[in-house]
């Protein structure tokens, strides 16, 4: 099939179009723009009728702020509300360690900024819509993938107005962790694990208040919190399965635990009402040994769950993204590459993922297992930590692979011509 600009025939709803994403995250969002940009027909479809859904990740680190500035979007984006973090310290027990400093970096960005992932998502597709080739569906839930032999040949969405099927030369799974895409192509997935589920809540935050602090330990709990200006941002790390004996303790106990660990939300938390307050994240750390199948490919999560340590989930989904865009958008002007070319975008980007995750591991086994150990114990910085502490340009080594990571990705994709 030779598609041309997205067109709709409404007695078959069938939209014809060359790339159809599915999943309008960080890196469905980002690689619709990239395709539109180059010029490439796209639809991305997206699920739910906007993207405002809270506990979402919304570290945007200097890494995806390069791309922004290489796409000329940067002093827009900034212009959006958001905090900007360059140091993150932690206490571990009584002790307050500092564990990276994004001010030694030689950066154009060296912080990292903290804004509503809706925020960022929305601002992709305002600025996409310059382009006549980029299609925005919002509210289109892709139910299943249509094949023609042994390829992919586009999705079955349901629509308010009713079922739809995108034709399409290339499928692009961006649909997270949970991917349907990925499902329907029966596609291997390597579990990896993590001890660990998260407690997402925010905590309100008065206008004296003040905390460096990014993560804090003591024997048989941790919590990471982020200042959002006028509330807290909080992850409370529990064992893995183990939420239902935390709701069973009650709601106040619960809010001692977080007072105990932080006690500048002591006040705040009067703000968690109920637990209908707190979101439980499961999390998973897993990669598909396989990417791609003939006319599909998933990238993101939809390619790889990463733990939240670190907060690097939505800045790897752009880099995927961006890689992708570099690799296939030429191709994809003349049509769907061939197996061996989409998986060139596995090529590319499945080392960093493995680096990351074995770094996440690394952590999880390390620091985190042993924090959430039950028992009145002491609790001992891990030696790597003092040594960070203790040695200030270390604190940039640390901080170039959460701000950075490992094999950056720069935008080398075409910009059609207008």
């Amino acid at each position: 099939m030779d598609a041309g600009t997205p067109s709709e025939r409404p007695a078959g709803r069938t939209i014809s179009t060359r790339c159809c994403i599915v999943g309008g995250g960080p890196a469905g969002m980002m690689l619709g723009y990239l395709l539109g940009r180059a010029g490439i027909d796209t639809v991305v479809l997206e699920k739910h009728a906007d993207f405002f859904r809270d506990f979402r990740g919304d570290t945007v680190h200097p890494s995806t702020l390069q791309v922004m500035h290489e796409l000329g979007l940067i002093d827009g984006f900034l212009k959006l509300p958001h905090q900007q973090l360059q140091k993150m310290d932690g206490q571990f027990g009584g002790t307050s360690i500092r564990i990276a400093d994004l001010s030694r970096l030689k950066l154009n960005y060296p912080f990292i900024a903290f804004m509503p992932q809706w925020d960022f998502l929305n601002f992709l597709r305002e600025s996409g819509k310059r382009f006549p080739q980029l299609k925005i569906m919002m509210n289109t839930d892709a139910t299943d993938l249509i094949h023609s032999g042994a390829k992919v040949a586009g999705v079955k969405a349901d629509t308010p107005e009713g079922p739809v099927e995108i034709r399409a030369d290339l499928t692009i799974g961006c649909d997270g962790r949970h991917s349907i895409v990925r499902q329907c192509a029966n596609l291997e997935v390597e579990e990896i694990g993590a001890p660990m589920d998260v407690l997402w809540f925010r905590a309100g935050r008065r206008a004296n208040e003040t905390e460096n602090l990014f993560a804090r330990l003591l024997p048989g709990k941790m919590m990471v919190t982020f200042d959002r200006g006028d509330y807290w941002q909080c992850a409370y790390v529990i064992a893995k399965g183990q939420y239902d004996g935390v709701k069973a303790r009650g709601l106040d106990a619960f809010r001692d635990d977080i007072a105990a660990l932080a006690p500048v939300l002591r006040s705040g938390m009067a703000d968690v009402k109920t637990w209908d307050d707190v979101k439980l994240l499961t999390v998973a750390i897993n990669r598909l040994k396989h990417w791609t199948r003939p006319g599909l490919l998933c990238i993101g999560d939809a390619a790889h769950a990463m733990s939240p340590v670190g907060g690097v989930g939505v800045n790897l989904a752009v880099q995927d993204a961006v890689a992708t865009a570099n690799l296939l958008a030429a191709k994809l002007a003349k049509g769907c590459p061939d197996e061996n070319e989409l998986d060139a975008v596995r090529r590319r980007r499945e080392f960093p993922v493995r680096m990351t995750q074995a770094m996440q591991v690394l952590v999880q086994n390390n620091i985190i297992s042993v924090a959430l150990k039950p028992g009145d114990r002491s609790f001992r910085v891990p030696l790597f930590a003092r040594i960070v502490n203790a040695v200030p340009w270390l604190q940039g080594i640390t901080a170039r692979f959460v701000a950075v990571g490992v094999r950056p990705e720069h935008v080398h994709s075409p910009e059609a011509a207008r």
